[in-house]
This record gives structure tokens, sequence and C-alpha cells, in this order.
């Protein structure tokens, strides 16, 4: 059942990165992808459809870890503190930046926002490479290679989705930084010792449970949401 359940960590940990990394990582290249007003809103036009989806899949990290792993959850968060508090600050500035940016139609309400959504991008970058570099190898200073991992990963993105100028700023390779962090996640899992915060076999099998049942309506809705924006953004969305 440990087997099982650490499997389950793995992916729902490798799914957030692979996905909302995606979208952090165009936020981090927000300046660069976007050089005036109109530019920027087309750029974010391109995760807009997706960011909200894709922190699903933190929330079930989450929750799989408190469900199936409750002594990891206690360890992480305390030895790692000041690393979740800034994921936590990040994602909030981040998604504020977002959501605020279309409420007000100033020059100076918009780019006040793009800073918080630039701002809130890198610390999430910043707090996940802490994290992944304190269980690889025991050191926050992988924390700036997870950074520039995930600002390649929106990169890909970005070619993947943007046409005209934008595009052609765009550096990265989706496909590649994907598996890049897959491996990841799989070396971390393999570096954490899983076994004495384990829950319980009965504990256990009541997460597998949850997530047979809820991952296929995950999934569907990740491939529906995909499949509907699958083409390049020519402009502007509503963030």
């Amino acid at each position: 059942m440990d087997v099982l359940a650490t499997a389950l960590l793995a992916l729902f940990t490798a799914g957030y990165l692979v996905l909302a990394g995606a979208d952090i990582g165009v936020g981090m290249l927000l300046p660069w992808l976007g050089r005036d007003q109109d530019e920027r809103r087309t750029v974010l036009a391109a995760i807009g459809p997706f960011f909200l989806g894709n922190e699903v899949w933190l929330v079930a990290t989450a929750g799989v870890m408190a469900g199936a792993f409750p002594g990891l959850e206690h360890t992480l968060l305390y030895e790692h503190r000041g690393a979740f508090v800034l994921l936590l600050l990040g994602w909030v500035v981040r998604d504020a930046g977002l959501w605020w940016r279309g409420r007000v139609d100033a020059v100076a309400w918009r780019t006040g926002c793009d800073t918080m959504t630039v701002a809130g991008s890198w610390a999430l970058a910043l707090a996940l490479g802490a994290v992944f570099g304190e269980v690889l190898a025991g050191t926050p200073l992988p924390a700036p290679v997870m950074a520039g991992l995930l600002a390649l990963h929106g990169g890909g993105f970005a070619k993947w989705r943007l046409t005209g100028a934008p595009l052609g700023r765009a550096v990265g390779s989706y496909p590649l930084t994907a598996a890049v962090l897959v491996a990841s996640t799989v070396l971390a899992g393999l570096r954490l010792d899983v076994g004495h915060a384990a829950a319980g076999p009965a504990s256990v099998r009541i997460v597998a449970l949850s997530v047979a049942v809820l991952l296929p309506f995950l999934l569907a809705a990740q491939a529906l949401t995909w499949w509907t924006f699958r083409h390049r953004v020519t402009g502007p969305g509503y963030l």
C-alpha cells in the first residue's frame, strides 16, 4: 500500500509541476514576452483557460499527502516552512494580479497587476525550487535551477500558444522540460523516507479509492480544456 500511495503522490506532484509550471513560467517571462500593454494581455490570454484547472493538481497533492502521509506533511511543512510561506504568498499574489488586471482600465493599475503576476510567479518558482533542492540535495542552492527550468517550461508553452512578436521571443521546449520535471519528481520521491510517515492501510485504501473515483473526471476535464483551447492565441482574453 505504501508503494501505491507514493505513486499517487508522485503522480499529482508531477502533474502540478508539468501543468501549472507552464503558467508559472509564462508569468515569470511576462515582461520579456510582452513588451507593451496589448502584448502582455495577449500573453496572459495564453494561460487564461488553464491556470485555475492546473492549480487543482496542487490541491490534490496536498490532499493525498494529508491522507496517506500525515507524518510527511508535518515534516515538510515544519522543516521547509519558509519555502511554503513563500509558495502560498506567491500563489495568492500571482492569482490576484491575474484576476485584478482587467478590473480597472488604467495603465498604472494594469502595470501594478502585471508586477504582482511576475513577482508572484517568481516567488512560486523559487519556493518550489527550495523544497525540491532540500529534498534532492539537502541544500537550497538548486532553487534558481528550478526557477530557470520553469521559465524555460513557460517559454515552451508560449511557443505553442502565441503568435506574432511574442512568439518570436519565446524560447524553450515544452516536452523536454516536462520530462525533466517528471524526472525531478521521481528523484525527489526516491530520496524521501516515507515509510515512517505513511498512514495505516485503512487510510491509504480510502485515499486510493477517492483518487480512483475522482482522477478520471480530473483527467477528462484537463483533456477537454486542452482540446478546446488547442489553437494559438491571436488577441487579448478576459484577463
